[in-house]
Protein backbone atom coordinates (compact mmCIF):
# COMPACT_ATOMS: atom_id res chain seq x y z
CA UNK A 1 0.00 0.00 0.00
CA UNK A 2 1.21 3.81 -0.82
CA UNK A 3 -0.09 5.49 2.87
CA UNK A 4 0.61 9.25 4.47
CA UNK A 5 1.05 9.21 7.51
CA UNK A 6 -0.12 12.97 8.51
CA UNK A 7 1.01 14.07 11.92
CA UNK A 8 0.93 17.80 12.45
CA UNK A 9 3.75 17.67 15.00
CA UNK A 10 7.34 16.66 15.86
CA UNK A 11 8.32 12.77 16.20
CA UNK A 12 10.50 12.83 19.11
CA UNK A 13 8.81 12.75 22.93
CA UNK A 14 5.87 10.99 24.00
CA UNK A 15 2.03 10.57 23.24
CA UNK A 16 1.53 10.85 19.13
CA UNK A 17 5.01 11.95 18.39
CA UNK A 18 5.85 8.28 19.22
CA UNK A 19 2.73 6.62 18.12
CA UNK A 20 3.45 8.22 14.76
CA UNK A 21 7.24 7.42 13.75
CA UNK A 22 6.61 3.71 15.32
CA UNK A 23 3.95 3.48 12.95
CA UNK A 24 5.84 4.66 9.85
CA UNK A 25 8.71 2.48 10.72
CA UNK A 26 6.31 -0.88 11.39
CA UNK A 27 4.51 0.07 7.86
CA UNK A 28 7.89 0.40 6.18
CA UNK A 29 9.32 -2.85 7.39
CA UNK A 30 6.28 -4.81 6.31
CA UNK A 31 6.83 -3.28 2.56
CA UNK A 32 4.32 -0.37 2.55
CA UNK A 33 5.35 2.71 0.95
CA UNK A 34 5.07 5.61 3.44
CA UNK A 35 5.46 9.31 3.76
CA UNK A 36 5.36 10.97 6.69
CA UNK A 37 4.03 14.59 6.93
CA UNK A 38 4.74 16.21 10.04
CA UNK A 39 7.14 19.42 11.47
CA UNK A 40 10.01 17.28 12.36
CA UNK A 41 13.19 19.40 11.36
CA UNK A 42 15.76 16.21 12.49
CA UNK A 43 13.92 13.13 11.37
CA UNK A 44 17.49 11.43 10.76
CA UNK A 45 17.47 11.17 14.56
CA UNK A 46 14.78 8.56 14.10
CA UNK A 47 14.36 5.01 12.83
CA UNK A 48 11.32 5.63 10.30
CA UNK A 49 11.99 2.43 8.65
CA UNK A 50 12.99 4.13 5.39
CA UNK A 51 10.06 6.53 5.57
CA UNK A 52 10.03 9.56 3.75
CA UNK A 53 9.42 13.23 5.55
CA UNK A 54 7.60 15.59 4.18
CA UNK A 55 7.25 19.45 6.21
CA UNK A 56 4.93 21.31 4.96
CA UNK A 57 5.35 25.49 5.28
CA UNK A 58 2.53 26.88 7.58
CA UNK A 59 1.06 30.22 7.15
CA UNK A 60 2.36 32.73 9.49
CA UNK A 61 4.52 29.96 10.95
CA UNK A 62 1.78 29.18 13.12
CA UNK A 63 1.24 25.55 15.31
CA UNK A 64 -2.12 25.06 16.76
CA UNK A 65 -1.07 22.71 19.44
CA UNK A 66 -3.51 21.43 22.80
CA UNK A 67 -0.61 22.20 25.42
CA UNK A 68 1.91 25.04 25.01
CA UNK A 69 5.58 23.58 24.23
CA UNK A 70 8.29 25.46 22.14
CA UNK A 71 9.02 24.38 18.49
CA UNK A 72 11.61 25.37 16.60
CA UNK A 73 10.87 27.82 13.88
CA UNK A 74 7.23 28.19 14.52
CA UNK A 75 4.90 29.89 17.14
CA UNK A 76 2.71 27.24 19.15
CA UNK A 77 -0.23 28.66 20.15
CA UNK A 78 -3.37 26.94 21.91
CA UNK A 79 -5.56 25.60 19.09
CA UNK A 80 -8.71 27.48 21.10
CA UNK A 81 -6.97 30.99 20.42
CA UNK A 82 -7.01 30.35 16.71
CA UNK A 83 -9.34 32.12 14.56
CA UNK A 84 -11.60 30.25 12.08
CA UNK A 85 -9.18 31.58 9.06
CA UNK A 86 -6.05 30.50 10.63
CA UNK A 87 -7.14 27.49 11.57
CA UNK A 88 -8.35 26.77 7.86
CA UNK A 89 -5.18 27.84 6.88
CA UNK A 90 -3.34 25.40 8.36
CA UNK A 91 -6.07 22.78 7.21
CA UNK A 92 -5.31 23.74 3.56
CA UNK A 93 -1.52 23.90 4.08
CA UNK A 94 -1.05 20.06 5.24
CA UNK A 95 -4.45 19.01 2.52
CA UNK A 96 -2.10 20.59 0.30
CA UNK A 97 0.54 18.63 1.18
CA UNK A 98 -1.27 15.39 0.81
CA UNK A 99 -2.92 15.86 -2.36
CA UNK A 100 0.88 16.26 -3.84
CA UNK A 101 2.14 13.38 -2.74
CA UNK A 102 -1.11 11.55 -4.20
CA UNK A 103 -2.83 9.62 -4.95
CA UNK A 104 -2.53 7.14 -2.03
CA UNK A 105 -4.08 4.30 -0.41
CA UNK A 106 -4.81 5.85 2.74
CA UNK A 107 -4.20 8.82 4.31
CA UNK A 108 -3.84 8.06 8.29
CA UNK A 109 -4.76 10.76 10.02
CA UNK A 110 -3.61 12.09 13.92
CA UNK A 111 -6.20 13.51 15.95
CA UNK A 112 -10.11 14.26 15.12
CA UNK A 113 -8.63 18.26 14.92
CA UNK A 114 -7.24 18.61 12.86
CA UNK A 115 -6.57 15.74 11.23
CA UNK A 116 -9.73 15.06 10.18
CA UNK A 117 -9.84 18.39 8.64
CA UNK A 118 -6.62 17.70 7.13
CA UNK A 119 -8.15 14.21 6.00
CA UNK A 120 -10.97 15.20 4.34
CA UNK A 121 -9.79 18.45 2.61
CA UNK A 122 -6.68 16.13 1.09
CA UNK A 123 -9.94 14.53 -1.09
CA UNK A 124 -7.69 11.17 -0.64
CA UNK A 125 -9.33 7.84 1.69
CA UNK A 126 -8.72 8.80 5.02
CA UNK A 127 -8.62 7.67 8.59
CA UNK A 128 -8.33 8.96 12.28
CA UNK A 129 -6.91 7.89 15.01
CA UNK A 130 -8.15 10.42 17.88
CA UNK A 131 -5.82 10.92 20.63
CA UNK A 132 -7.83 12.21 23.33
CA UNK A 133 -5.58 15.45 23.88
CA UNK A 134 -7.45 17.22 21.30
CA UNK A 135 -10.84 15.92 23.24
CA UNK A 136 -9.52 16.81 26.61
CA UNK A 137 -7.56 20.07 25.87
CA UNK A 138 -9.23 21.77 22.93
CA UNK A 139 -12.68 20.44 21.75
CA UNK A 140 -14.78 19.30 25.45
CA UNK A 141 -17.13 22.31 25.96
CA UNK A 142 -16.22 24.03 22.60
CA UNK A 143 -18.85 23.54 19.77
CA UNK A 144 -17.35 25.17 17.16
CA UNK A 145 -14.45 22.49 17.28
CA UNK A 146 -16.60 19.11 18.48
CA UNK A 147 -19.17 20.33 15.52
CA UNK A 148 -16.60 20.65 13.11
CA UNK A 149 -14.86 17.42 14.61
CA UNK A 150 -18.25 15.75 13.71
CA UNK A 151 -18.76 16.98 10.58
CA UNK A 152 -15.25 16.15 8.86
CA UNK A 153 -14.99 12.26 10.53
CA UNK A 154 -18.19 11.60 9.05
CA UNK A 155 -16.14 11.16 5.73
CA UNK A 156 -13.41 8.85 7.45
CA UNK A 157 -13.54 5.16 6.59
CA UNK A 158 -12.48 4.00 10.09
CA UNK A 159 -12.32 6.03 13.41
CA UNK A 160 -9.88 4.55 15.86
CA UNK A 161 -9.71 5.24 19.70
CA UNK A 162 -7.17 3.23 21.68
CA UNK A 163 -9.29 2.23 24.54
CA UNK A 164 -12.89 2.42 25.91
CA UNK A 165 -12.62 5.50 27.79
CA UNK A 166 -11.38 7.23 24.33
CA UNK A 167 -14.27 5.74 22.71
CA UNK A 168 -16.67 7.11 25.69
CA UNK A 169 -15.41 10.95 25.60
CA UNK A 170 -15.27 10.70 21.74
CA UNK A 171 -19.01 10.43 21.72
CA UNK A 172 -19.34 12.55 24.55
CA UNK A 173 -17.38 15.44 23.16
CA UNK A 174 -18.70 15.07 19.18
CA UNK A 175 -21.87 12.97 19.15
CA UNK A 176 -22.07 9.58 17.68
CA UNK A 177 -19.30 8.17 15.30
CA UNK A 178 -20.16 5.67 12.99
CA UNK A 179 -16.97 2.92 12.23
CA UNK A 180 -15.51 3.33 15.58
CA UNK A 181 -12.56 0.50 16.29
CA UNK A 182 -10.45 0.37 19.49
CA UNK A 183 -6.93 -0.58 19.17
CA UNK A 184 -4.65 0.77 21.77
CA UNK A 185 -1.33 2.13 21.11
CA UNK A 186 1.73 -0.34 20.88
CA UNK A 187 5.33 -1.01 22.45
CA UNK A 188 8.32 -1.74 21.06
CA UNK A 189 9.04 -5.07 22.54
CA UNK A 190 12.14 -5.62 20.68
CA UNK A 191 13.80 -2.20 22.61
CA UNK A 192 11.96 -1.97 26.07
CA UNK A 193 13.17 -5.33 27.26
CA UNK A 194 14.49 -7.04 30.50
CA UNK A 195 18.39 -6.69 30.65
CA UNK A 196 20.63 -7.60 33.64
CA UNK A 197 21.54 -4.74 35.70
CA UNK A 198 25.20 -3.94 34.94
CA UNK A 199 24.71 -4.27 31.39
CA UNK A 200 21.79 -1.91 31.87
CA UNK A 201 24.04 0.62 33.67
CA UNK A 202 26.66 0.48 31.49
CA UNK A 203 24.60 1.29 28.47
CA UNK A 204 22.69 4.24 29.75
CA UNK A 205 25.90 6.02 30.87
CA UNK A 206 27.14 5.08 27.01
CA UNK A 207 23.66 7.20 26.13
CA UNK A 208 24.27 10.03 28.02
CA UNK A 209 27.42 10.36 27.76
CA UNK A 210 26.36 11.14 23.95
CA UNK A 211 23.91 13.76 25.03
CA UNK A 212 24.38 17.14 23.22
CA UNK A 213 25.53 19.92 24.87
CA UNK A 214 22.61 21.75 26.80
CA UNK A 215 24.29 24.46 29.21
CA UNK A 216 22.64 25.44 31.85
CA UNK A 217 19.35 23.06 30.79
CA UNK A 218 18.54 25.66 28.25
CA UNK A 219 16.38 23.29 26.26
CA UNK A 220 14.14 21.64 28.22
CA UNK A 221 13.31 19.24 25.34
CA UNK A 222 17.72 17.89 25.93
CA UNK A 223 18.55 15.80 28.81
CA UNK A 224 20.17 17.72 31.31
CA UNK A 225 23.82 18.50 31.42
CA UNK A 226 26.10 16.18 33.42
CA UNK A 227 23.27 13.16 33.51
CA UNK A 228 25.97 10.74 32.76
CA UNK A 229 27.93 11.84 36.18
CA UNK A 230 24.31 11.99 38.07
CA UNK A 231 23.67 8.32 36.98
CA UNK A 232 26.53 6.79 37.69
CA UNK A 233 26.66 7.98 41.31
CA UNK A 234 22.58 7.63 41.93
CA UNK A 235 23.13 4.02 40.98
CA UNK A 236 26.34 3.37 42.61
CA UNK A 237 24.42 2.41 45.59
CA UNK A 238 21.89 -0.43 45.58
CA UNK A 239 18.23 1.17 47.01
CA UNK A 240 15.05 0.57 45.85
CA UNK A 241 13.95 3.05 43.19
CA UNK A 242 10.40 4.08 41.70
CA UNK A 243 10.43 5.55 38.30
CA UNK A 244 8.15 8.29 36.71
CA UNK A 245 8.64 9.44 32.65
CA UNK A 246 6.45 11.38 31.12
CA UNK A 247 5.44 15.51 30.96
CA UNK A 248 5.96 17.72 33.72
CA UNK A 249 2.35 19.25 34.22
CA UNK A 250 0.04 19.05 37.12
CA UNK A 251 -2.69 17.21 35.36
CA UNK A 252 0.29 13.81 35.60
CA UNK A 253 0.48 14.06 38.90
CA UNK A 254 4.19 13.34 39.45
CA UNK A 255 3.04 15.47 43.08
CA UNK A 256 1.26 12.53 44.10
CA UNK A 257 3.95 9.93 43.87
CA UNK A 258 6.59 12.34 45.80
CA UNK A 259 3.98 12.41 48.36
CA UNK A 260 3.68 8.89 48.24
CA UNK A 261 7.08 8.43 49.26
CA UNK A 262 7.01 9.99 52.43
CA UNK A 263 8.06 7.19 54.87
CA UNK A 264 9.27 4.87 52.36
CA UNK A 265 12.63 3.36 52.09
CA UNK A 266 13.06 4.30 48.55
CA UNK A 267 14.04 7.01 45.97
CA UNK A 268 12.54 8.07 43.19
CA UNK A 269 13.89 8.87 39.49
CA UNK A 270 11.76 11.84 37.45
CA UNK A 271 12.31 12.01 33.59
CA UNK A 272 10.97 14.84 31.55
CA UNK A 273 10.21 18.71 30.90
CA UNK A 274 7.59 20.68 31.51
CA UNK A 275 6.12 24.09 33.20
CA UNK A 276 5.74 22.26 36.84
CA UNK A 277 9.18 20.87 36.89
CA UNK A 278 10.06 23.75 39.45
CA UNK A 279 7.23 23.10 41.56
CA UNK A 280 8.16 19.30 41.82
CA UNK A 281 12.06 20.24 42.89
CA UNK A 282 10.48 21.84 45.70
CA UNK A 283 7.94 19.43 46.99
CA UNK A 284 10.82 15.90 45.73
CA UNK A 285 12.28 14.16 49.24
CA UNK A 286 16.11 14.50 49.19
CA UNK A 287 17.81 12.25 46.65
CA UNK A 288 15.30 12.62 43.87
CA UNK A 289 17.01 12.77 40.62
CA UNK A 290 15.34 14.98 38.02
CA UNK A 291 17.11 14.46 34.32
CA UNK A 292 14.99 16.21 31.73
CA UNK A 293 13.61 15.12 29.02
CA UNK A 294 15.59 11.80 28.08
CA UNK A 295 14.27 9.62 24.66
CA UNK A 296 14.03 5.84 24.44
CA UNK A 297 17.26 5.11 23.92
CA UNK A 298 17.69 5.93 27.17
CA UNK A 299 14.89 4.81 28.88
CA UNK A 300 15.10 1.17 27.89
CA UNK A 301 18.28 1.20 30.17
CA UNK A 302 17.08 3.50 32.77
CA UNK A 303 13.70 0.92 33.39
CA UNK A 304 15.75 -2.43 34.30
CA UNK A 305 17.58 0.03 36.88
CA UNK A 306 14.28 0.82 38.42
CA UNK A 307 12.29 -1.40 40.80
CA UNK A 308 8.66 -0.22 40.21
CA UNK A 309 7.24 2.31 37.47
CA UNK A 310 4.39 4.82 38.34
CA UNK A 311 1.75 6.25 36.32
CA UNK A 312 0.15 8.83 38.95
CA UNK A 313 -1.96 11.16 36.62
CA UNK A 314 -4.84 12.82 37.79
CA UNK A 315 -6.54 13.52 34.21
CA UNK A 316 -7.98 10.75 32.10
CA UNK A 317 -5.25 9.29 29.97
CA UNK A 318 -6.31 7.56 26.08
CA UNK A 319 -3.87 4.75 27.10
CA UNK A 320 -0.92 4.60 29.16
CA UNK A 321 1.85 4.10 26.91
CA UNK A 322 4.67 4.66 29.08
CA UNK A 323 2.93 1.97 31.62
CA UNK A 324 2.77 -0.70 29.00
CA UNK A 325 6.42 0.71 28.17
CA UNK A 326 7.51 0.11 31.46
CA UNK A 327 5.69 -3.71 31.97
CA UNK A 328 7.70 -4.20 28.26
CA UNK A 329 10.80 -3.91 30.01
CA UNK A 330 10.03 -6.47 33.10
CA UNK A 331 9.17 -3.86 35.53
CA UNK A 332 5.92 -3.62 37.09
CA UNK A 333 3.97 -0.26 36.78
CA UNK A 334 1.80 1.41 39.16
CA UNK A 335 -1.07 3.45 37.73
CA UNK A 336 -4.40 5.31 38.64
CA UNK A 337 -6.89 3.57 38.35
CA UNK A 338 -9.16 5.79 35.91
CA UNK A 339 -9.43 5.80 32.00
CA UNK A 340 -6.88 4.08 29.38
CA UNK A 341 -4.64 3.62 32.29
CA UNK A 342 -6.99 0.98 34.26
CA UNK A 343 -7.64 -0.83 30.90
CA UNK A 344 -3.99 -1.26 30.73
CA UNK A 345 -4.13 -2.20 34.68
CA UNK A 346 -6.50 -4.66 34.07
CA UNK A 347 -4.18 -6.53 30.75
CA UNK A 348 -1.60 -6.76 33.18
CA UNK A 349 -3.53 -7.95 36.46
CA UNK A 350 -5.03 -10.79 34.04
CA UNK A 351 -1.46 -12.47 33.60
CA UNK A 352 -0.53 -11.58 37.58
CA UNK A 353 -3.36 -13.17 39.28
CA UNK A 354 -6.36 -11.51 41.31
CA UNK A 355 -3.90 -10.93 44.60
CA UNK A 356 -0.88 -9.16 42.55
CA UNK A 357 -3.28 -7.68 40.28
CA UNK A 358 -4.37 -5.22 43.18
CA UNK A 359 -1.33 -4.02 42.90
CA UNK A 360 -0.57 -1.84 39.63
CA UNK A 361 -2.96 0.55 40.45
CA UNK A 362 -4.70 2.39 42.81
CA UNK A 363 -7.29 5.42 43.23
CA UNK A 364 -6.08 8.75 41.35
CA UNK A 365 -4.73 11.41 43.92
CA UNK A 366 -4.68 9.17 46.63
CA UNK A 367 -0.99 9.03 47.74
CA UNK A 368 -1.65 6.97 50.99
CA UNK A 369 -3.03 4.17 48.75
CA UNK A 370 -0.14 4.84 46.35
CA UNK A 371 2.12 4.68 49.07
CA UNK A 372 0.80 1.18 50.92
CA UNK A 373 1.55 -0.60 47.07
CA UNK A 374 4.61 0.71 46.71
CA UNK A 375 5.50 -0.57 50.26
CA UNK A 376 4.13 -3.91 49.53
CA UNK A 377 5.73 -3.89 45.90
CA UNK A 378 9.42 -2.51 47.46
CA UNK A 379 9.45 -5.11 50.24
CA UNK A 380 8.99 -8.04 48.32
CA UNK A 381 12.12 -10.64 46.92
CA UNK A 382 13.95 -8.91 44.11
CA UNK A 383 13.51 -12.68 42.36
CA UNK A 384 9.38 -12.49 43.13
CA UNK A 385 9.09 -9.05 41.41
CA UNK A 386 10.90 -10.07 38.59
CA UNK A 387 8.47 -12.53 38.50
CA UNK A 388 5.82 -9.87 38.32
CA UNK A 389 7.89 -8.01 35.59
CA UNK A 390 7.88 -10.75 33.53
CA UNK A 391 4.45 -11.86 33.99
CA UNK A 392 3.75 -7.68 32.76
CA UNK A 393 5.82 -8.15 29.85
CA UNK A 394 4.12 -11.26 28.57
CA UNK A 395 0.80 -9.48 28.38
CA UNK A 396 2.47 -6.58 26.00
CA UNK A 397 3.72 -9.04 23.47
CA UNK A 398 0.86 -10.65 23.24
CA UNK A 399 -1.55 -7.32 23.53
CA UNK A 400 0.32 -4.04 22.57
CA UNK A 401 3.37 -5.00 20.36
CA UNK A 402 3.78 -2.52 17.26
CA UNK A 403 3.72 -5.07 14.71
CA UNK A 404 0.21 -6.25 16.47
CA UNK A 405 -1.13 -2.96 16.36
CA UNK A 406 0.18 -1.69 12.81
CA UNK A 407 -1.51 -4.71 11.04
CA UNK A 408 -4.65 -4.40 13.24
CA UNK A 409 -4.90 -0.72 12.06
CA UNK A 410 -4.44 -1.62 8.33
CA UNK A 411 -6.93 -4.19 8.67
Amino acid sequence: MRILLWHGYLLGGTGSNVYTRALAREWSRAGHEVAVVCQERHPERYDLGGARVVVPELPERLLPVFVLDRYEGLEARLLTELTPAQREAFVEANAAALRELGPADLVFANHVVLGAPVGAASRLPFRVKAHGSELEYAMRGDDELSRWGAETLAGAEVVYVGSEHIREVLEEVVGHVDRVEIVPPGVDVEAFRPEARDEALRRLLHEARADPPNPADRDERLPDEGNAERFEGFFAERKPTVLYFGKLIENKGVQVLLEALDGLDARAVVVGFGDYRERLESLAPPGTLFTGALEHRHLVHLLPLCDVAVVPSIFPEAFGMVAAEAASAGVLPVVSAHSGLAEVAAGIGEELGREAAALVSFPAGDAGALRERLGVLLGLPDERRREFGLAARRAVERRWSWTVVAERLLG
